[in-house]
């Protein structure tokens, strides 16, 4: 629960208006389907990536009812070659591991390191929900406190299209 409370003192301190709920662990979107509220909101499904060199990092955040391919992917960033980045990355850049990632995790990223992907369709959805670092609760945030949550963590972020 400590990420999780980290995660909630932030939005408390920014006075960023927020629900949350808890649920039993779900690391994976399958798992965490089970357990999810009809709240109108957009679950997200989060994914971190490197590239090829290793030396820049990014977080891709998208509606988790789509998928997308790493080649697909790595056209539509024009990024380079990208591959999911390692446990050990996941824990020096965003503080998290495996099946805890979202955008909260930029909180940990006191260097600005992570660039953050969304895909565009996020943008027309009146709120989002996330794991709060922690895969046993799930936060629901309208999308301008999630923005400006954005603003305040200081990462560069931007919305593009990652599927048709």
């Amino acid at each position: 629960m400590e990420r999780e409370t980290i995660v909630r003192e932030f939005l408390d301190r920014h006075k960023i208006r927020y629900d949350i709920y808890h649920h039993p662990a779900s690391p994976t979107i399958e798992e965490a389907k089970a357990h999810w509220r009809e709240d109108g909101s957009k679950h997200c499904k989060n994914l971190f990536f490197r590239n090829h060199k290793g030396d820049r990092h990014y977080l891709v955040c998208f509606d988790c009812d789509r998928s997308l391919a790493i080649h697909d992917l790595e056209h539509r960033l024009r990024q380079g070659k990208l591959t999911f980045a390692s446990p050990q990355r996941m824990e020096r850049y965003l503080g998290l591991e495996p099946g805890s990632v979202s955008p909260f995790g930029l909180i940990n990223d006191a260097e600005h390191h992570v660039h953050l992907f969304l895909d565009r369709h996020l943008q027309t959805c009146d709120s989002l929900s996330f794991h709060p670092n922690d895969c046993r609760a799930t936060v629901v945030i309208s999308r301008p406190e999630f923005e400006r949550y954005l603003s305040l963590v200081g990462n560069t972020y931007e919305y593009l299209d990652l599927y048709d």
